[in-house]
């Protein structure tokens, strides 16, 4: 049986609701009003969390990288796109104080050690280790140093490096995405049946599902499978200019994911069959012996 484990004022695991996660990542395209209406669509959908992303840009990119033309609405270089993506600090503090003002959790998948301690000065109720970080021993143990649950994203990654990785973290206070890096994830590519894997190699570790796919369909059937978090992009445009609206949800997607996934818990059960006094008057219509 999994060890729950607390994250803000909910706890993850078997036996509780699975823990619904809305990705802002960077679709708030550098606009806090922006990401302040996607905090506002995810409490109002029924989300327990938000989720940002923080880099520090000249330890994550090279200047070389940074210097590469790109055509977008902000400028024309890479570096140019980057800088606009990346919220300050009078940024977070706008969303520490809105996220608490509503009722939401928050927290991000920091990619440097810089941020990570940029991130924890809000005291967040848990940290993000993206499917990109996953590999990256030195940033782990950084981010687990700081003493907060971690949640660990799968995508990209082999079953050995995802053991390794559980190896540096420890599985104290860990949960364990599967996912797939790509943008928007096809069906086929999904592959859902590593959740129940996970839980194998992992028995004391609650695993859940980051998804990436346009639709809905896949991401209730990992509730079947045992997901005990979700985790979804949240977009109020899917045509928005970005790399990650196309991969997301917007705001009717995102009520229909809460209503379903709920719907998908109640009607799993508890796995015992008994006759329900429901079923009582129409064994007695139907039932010809016993």
């Amino acid at each position: 049986m999994t060890r729950p484990i607390r994250i803000g004022s909910k706890l993850v695991g078997e036996g509780n609701p699975c823990y619904l996660v809305a990705e802002v990542g960077i679709n708030h395209n550098g606009d806090i009003e922006l990401a302040k209406m996607l905090i506002q669509l995810a409490k109002r959908a029924g989300f327990d969390a938000v989720k940002f992303q923080k880099r520090t840009i000249e330890v994550v990119y090279t200047k070389e990288e940074l210097a590469k033309p790109r055509e977008h609405p902000w400028g024309t270089t890479n570096g140019d796109l980057k800088r606009r993506l990346e919220l300050g600090r009078e940024h977070y503090e706008v969303i520490d104080r809105y996220a608490k003002e509503i009722g939401i959790d928050w927290f991000a998948s920091c990619w440097d050690e810089p941020s990570v301690d940029f991130i924890d000065d809000f005291a967040p109720p848990a940290f993000k280790i993206a499917s990109a970080s996953l590999t990256d021993d030195k940033l782990l143990r950084y981010t687990r140093a700081k003493r907060r649950p971690i949640i660990l994203s799968t995508g990209m990654s082999t079953m050995e490096q995802v053991e390794h990785a559980v190896d540096v973290l420890g599985t104290r206070d860990l949960v364990i995405l599967h996912a797939v890096s790509t943008y928007p994830a096809k069906y086929e590519e999904i592959n859902l049946r590593v959740i129940p894997v996970l839980q194998q190699k992992f028995p004391e570790t609650p695993i859940g599902y980051s998804g990436h796919e346009s639709g809905l369909a896949s991401t209730v059937a990992a509730i079947s499978l045992g997901a005990r978090m979700v985790e979804r992009h949240i977009t109020l445009d899917r045509a928005m200019f970005g790399t990650d609206h196309a991969a997301s949800l917007g705001p009717s997607g995102f009520e229909k994911l809460t209503r379903d996934i709920r719907l998908a818990e109640a009607a799993l059960g508890n796995g015992q069959k008994r006759l329900l006094e429901t079923e009582v008057p129409i064994m007695k219509k139907l039932r010809r012996i016993g």
